[in-house]
C-alpha cells in the first residue's frame, strides 16, 4: 500500500486514549478519489463501540472540566504548534483522501490549526457576571459551565478544519467529546487524535469513532442521556433528521448546514477584483464548500466583461491529481458527486444555457474529475440555481436593478453565505442588511476566519462556530442567588 509513512498505522478507533479494533472486527476502505485506489482500511465502529466512546467521554468529564482554563489553553496551543510542524504530512494526507490540491490542503491545514490557537486563547475569557437584583437586593452570580459530553459529526470536504473547529471550542470550554468523521475522509481526524495525545489531551477527553453505520451510531449517541450538545456540519436534509433525534433527549443542537450562495457584481465594481474574488469564492476546495459561490448575478452593463475574464481564469486552471505540481483542481470526492455536477450542467444546457468554458468530465484514466465550468444565459428554472452544486461550475445570470437582484439572491431556503462587489461602500453595506444570510463577503471572496462567527440563517443552520460565540455553544449558563 502506498504512502504508508503519511497514513501511519493509526487506523483503528480512538477511544479512551487507546487504539482499538471495532467490536466486531469490521473495517472499511478509504479510497483516493484521484486514482480510485484503496489507500487504507479503517475500523468500522459499532453500537457497542459508540457506547464505549460515550463511557470514556463521561468518565473523563469531571476532571477535565475542573482543569483551569489556562491549562486547557496551553494544551491547545501545543496542538497548534504540533500541527504546523507537520504541515507537509497533514496536507498530503488531506489530498490523498479528499482529492483537493496540495495548495488547498495546506491552506486548510493552517486554517484548521488556527482553531486550536484561537480557542486556546478564547477559553480563558469565559467571563461571568456579578450584580445586585434591583427589587430584592440579592446578589446575582452568573457563570458559564461546561455543558457536558458533546457529539461531533464532521463532513468530508474539510477533513481537518471541520474537526478542529468543533474539538477546539468543546475542550476549551471543559467539555469532552466523541467525534464521528465522514467515512470518505477519516484518516486526517485519526492523525489529529494522535497529535492531541502528544499535545497533552488526557484519555477520554477526545474520542474518534469512524463508522459506516452513521445513522445507527449517531442515533444511539443522541439517545444517551449523557450527551448534552450535538454539533453537526453537513447537508440540510441530514441536519433535519438529527434535529428530530436531538429533540428526544432535548440535546442542544449546533447545526451548520447547506448553502446556496449568491455572488453579486454591480456595474461600478472593480471587475478584475470581482473576478479574483469569484475565483476564491467558487473554487476554494474545487467548489466543494458550503460557502462556495453558487449563483452569479452580474449587472448587464458589465456582464460580458466579467464573464469573459472569469471564464479565462477558470479555463486556465490545471486539473489533475492534487499531489502533482501546479495542479489547482483535483477530483471530486466520489462518483456520485461527479454525476451530480455533470447532471447540473446537462440540465442547464438543455434549458438554454451556454458553456463559456469547461462543461464536461476530463479525460483521465481514473478519478472523479470535472472541468472548471462557466455557464451564461442560465434560465431561472435550471436545477443548478436551486440546489448546492458542490463542484467547479459557475452559472451566471444578468440583472438590471438592486431590488430584483436582492429578491433573487434571497429566493432560497438557504441563508449561509453571500458575496457583493461594488465600488459604493454605502450601497454595499445597505444591501448587506437586506440579504438574508448569516455571512456576507463585501468586496471579498474569502469570509471564513476562526475569529469570526461562522453560521447561517433560515435552513442553513443553528448557532455559530468560531469567535467567542463558538465557545459559548459548549457552555451552559448558571445563575446563583445569594446574600452577604
Amino acid at each position: 500500500m502506498q504512502h504508508d509513512a503519511i497514513i501511519g498505522n493509526r487506523t483503528g478507533l480512538f477511544i479512551n486514549g487507546a487504539w482499538r479494533e471495532a467490536s466486531d472486527g469490521g473495517r472499511f476502505e478509504v479510497t483516493d478519489p484521484a486514482t480510485e485506489t484503496v489507500i487504507a482500511t479503517v475500523a468500522d465502529g459499532t453500537l457497542d463501540d459508540a457506547k464505549a466512546a460515550m463511557d470514556a467521554a463521561a468518565a473523563a468529564l469531571p476532571a477535565w472540566s475542573a482543569r483551569s482554563p489556562r491549562d486547557r489553553g496551553e494544551i491547545l496551543r501545543k496542538a497548534y504548534e504540533l500541527m504546523l510542524a507537520q504541515e507537509d504530512r497533514f496536507a498530503t494526507l488531506i489530498t490523498l483522501e479528499n482529492g483537493k490540491s496540495l495548495t488547498d490542503a495546506r491552506g486548510e491545514l493552517r486554517y484548521a490549526a488556527e482553531f486550536f490557537r484561537w480557542f486556546g486563547e478564547e477559553g480563558v475569557r469565559n467571563l461571568g457576571q456579578l450584580s445586585m437584583a434591583p427589587a430584592s437586593g440579592a446578589r446575582m452570580v452568573v457563570q458559564h459551565k461546561a455543558a457536558g459530553v458533546a457529539v461531533l459529526i464532521t463532513p468530508w470536504n474539510f477533513p481537518a478544519a471541520m474537526g478542529t473547529r468543533k474539538i477546539a471550542p468543546a475542550i476549551a470550554a471543559g467539555c469532552t467529546c466523541v467525534l464521528k468523521p465522514a467515512s470518505e475522509t477519516p484518516l486526517t481526524m485519526l492523525a489529529i487524535a494522535e497529535l492531541l495525545t502528544e499535545a497533552g489531551v488526557p484519555a477520554g477527553v477526545v474520542n474518534i469513532l469512524p463508522s459506516r453505520k452513521s445513522g445507527a451510531v449517531v442515533s444511539q449517541m443522541l439517545h444517551d442521556p449523557r450527551a448534552r450538545v450535538v454539533s453537526f456540519t453537513g447537508s440540510t436534509e441530514v441536519g433535519r433528521q438529527l434535529l428530530r433525534e436531538a429533540a428526544d433527549c432535548v440535546i442542544n443542537p449546533r447545526m451548520e448546514l447547506g448553502g446556496n450562495a449568491p455572488f453579486i457584481v454591480f456595474e461600478d465594481a472593480d471587475i478584475d477584483a470581482a473576478v479574483e474574488g469569484a475565483m476564491i469564492a467558487k473554487m476554494r476546495n474545487m467548489g466543494e464548500a458550503c460557502t462556495a459561490a453558487n449563483r452569479f448575478y452580474v449587472h448587464e452593463a458589465v456582464h460580458d466583461a466579467f464573464a469573459e475574464k472569469f471564464a479565462a481564469a477558470m479555463g486556465a486552471l490545471k486539473v489533475g491529481n492534487g499531489l502533482e505540481p501546479g495542479v489547482a483542481v483535483g477530483p471530486l470526492v466520489n462518483e456520485s458527486a461527479l454525476k451530480k455536477v455533470e447532471r447540473f450542467v446537462e440540465d442547464a444546457v438543455a434549458r438554454g444555457a451556454k458553456v463559456l468554458t469547461g462543461g464536461k468530465r476530463t479525460s483521465h484514466n481514473a478519478g472523479h474529475f470535472f472541468e472548471p465550468t462557466v455557464l451564461t444565459e442560465v434560465p431561472d428554472d435550471a436545477e443548478c440555481l436551486r440546489d448546492e452544486i458542490f463542484g467547479p461550475v459557475a452559472p451566471i445570470q444578468r440583472f438590471t436593478s438592486e431590488s430584483a437582484v436582492i429578491d433573487a439572491a434571497n429566493s432560497t431556503e438557504y441563508g449561509l453565505a453571500a458575496y457583493i462587489y461594488t465600488g459604493d461602500l454605502k450601497r454595499g453595506l445597505r444591501l448587506c442588511e437586506q440579504l438574508e444570510f448569516g455571512m456576507v463577503g463585501l468586496n471579498r471572496g474569502l469570509i471564513s476566519d476562526p475569529a469570526a462567527p461562522f453560521g447561517g440563517v433560515k435552513q442553513s443552520g443553528l448557532g455559530r462556530e468560531g469567535a467567542h460565540d463558538g465557545l459559548m455553544e459548549f457552555l451552559e449558563t448558571q445563575y446563583v442567588a445569594t446574600n452577604w
